[in-house]
């Protein structure tokens, strides 16, 4: 028998459950770029970002372009999520983090007593400076090697993760940048983009040697909002854009010449894609509407931001060197409460509009400059900026000797 209109949109579109009549709606998926900064130990604001993601049963991860610990942590998460899902990513990240500490400093340092007596001692420390890698770890011995190799399923990464990999390093030759797409994904790829030059030797991979991707995309943004399907990206930021004081002590400057270096290729590509944007609006306004082309990939990406410089701004340039758990654990934290403000604010926006300005972030002066003081003083106001919903919690993994906060 015909139903009537009105009880046959009932049956399809409703469920019937003790006489009563629910309504369900399908709940949308979201789908997120990640575009993940370099900063040294300072990327455990990055594993505390993806972690809240992961936590997110509606959002899904499509690409990640990643430089330097922005590829630990991209390494990381590609593996996880290939050997079981969410939950698996987060663990594998936890684990990476937990290895930096267990391993990353402390069997360099027993095989190089010398080495360690420098670090030790501030005059000593810039004695050390003097020397290259090749002279203090002629051996070339690298923990983060033994770690990655034994944390991380590279051949399973190429073979069933669920999403696109753009893996920045230098070439040391000329400058240039290399990508490491997902099916290239070695444990080399992952050193290339975190070889810090005054600290490891260059990483040789079929014949050209490279070093850290932070000289020269960090990360890339410009062949990630070109190539992925994906017009969302969110970028994860360690440094902060803006530093008012002016550096005096050697130390200092150094740390300040460092900031600069590793975010001039990020200024770079957003001036690009600034510039493809006003050319856009430039030729629109010359055209009638029935004549406009379609924009192109660059004009049409949706930019979102979560920072971590209102808490890495604070530390001691030496931190970035520094695997503390007590740091690892305040920066994750950190991480966590930022996007889960983020996911609050924003998540509405995902798949709509911009929630970032990148050209008042990264080419505005002034811009800069209100965002820092801004930064500082929600800081100075809230402590280490925690909330109770994105708090991490405890974790569950033994917090070692030496784990004071390293501020």
């Amino acid at each position: 028998m015909m139903l009537p209109p009105p009880a046959r949109k009932t049956l399809r579109e409703t469920g019937m459950r003790g006489g009563s009549v629910r309504f369900f709606k399908r709940e949308q998926r979201l789908r997120l770029n990640l575009a993940l900064q370099g900063g040294g130990a300072h990327g455990a604001f990055t594993w505390g970002v993806l972690d809240r993601l992961l936590e997110d049963e509606a959002l899904d991860i499509a690409w990640v372009s990643a430089t330097s610990a922005g590829a630990v942590n991209a390494a990381a998460l590609a593996a996880g999520l290939a050997e079981g899902g969410r939950e698996r990513a987060r663990e594998k990240l936890r684990e990476v983090w937990a290895g930096v500490v267990k391993a990353g400093v402390t069997d360099l340092m027993r095989m190089n007593p010398f080495l360690y007596s420098l670090v030790r001692s501030p005059a000593m420390s810039q004695m050390a400076s003097l020397m290259s890698p090749y002279e203090f770890n002629p051996a070339g011995y690298d923990p983060l090697r033994r770690l990655l190799s034994e944390a991380i399923d590279f051949p399973l990464i190429r073979e069933r993760a669920p999403l696109e990999m753009l893996i920045a390093a230098t070439e040391v030759a000329t400058g240039r940048t290399r990508l490491f797409r997902r099916h290239e994904m070695t444990v080399e790829a992952i050193l290339a983009s975190a070889c810090l030059p005054t600290l490891h030797h260059a990483v040789g991979i079929d014949g050209i040697a490279y070093w850290d991707g932070g000289f020269s995309a960090n990360p890339d943004l410009v062949t990630l909002a070109r190539e992925s399907p994906v017009a969302d990206t969110l970028l994860v930021q360690l440094n902060p854009n803006f530093k008012a004081e002016l550096p005096t002590g050697s130390r200092e400057i150094a740390a300040h010449v460092n900031r600069l270096t590793f975010n001039a290729p990020l200024r770079r590509d957003v001036e690009l894609i600034e510039a493809v944007r006003a050319e856009a609006r430039r030729g629109d306004a010359r055209r009638p509407w029935w004549r406009r082309k379609r924009p192109s990939e660059l004009v049409r990406h949706r930019f979102h931001i979560i920072e971590a410089g209102r808490y890495t701004s604070g530390l001691s340039p030496d931190s970035k060197l520094k695997p503390d758990w007590g740091l690892f654990t305040y920066l994750h934290g950190a991480g966590r409460t930022e996007t889960h403000k983020w996911l609050d604010r924003h998540r509405a926006d995902i798949g709509k509009r911009d929630t970032a300005d990148l050209a008042a972030r990264f080419l505005d002066p002034r811009a800069e400059a209100a965002a820092a003081a801004a930064s500082a003083r929600l800081v100075e106001g809230s402590g280490d900026g925690r909330d109770a919903k994105g708090a991490a919690g405890p974790l569950a993994l033994p917090s070692p000797a030496h784990g004071s906060r390293g501020a």
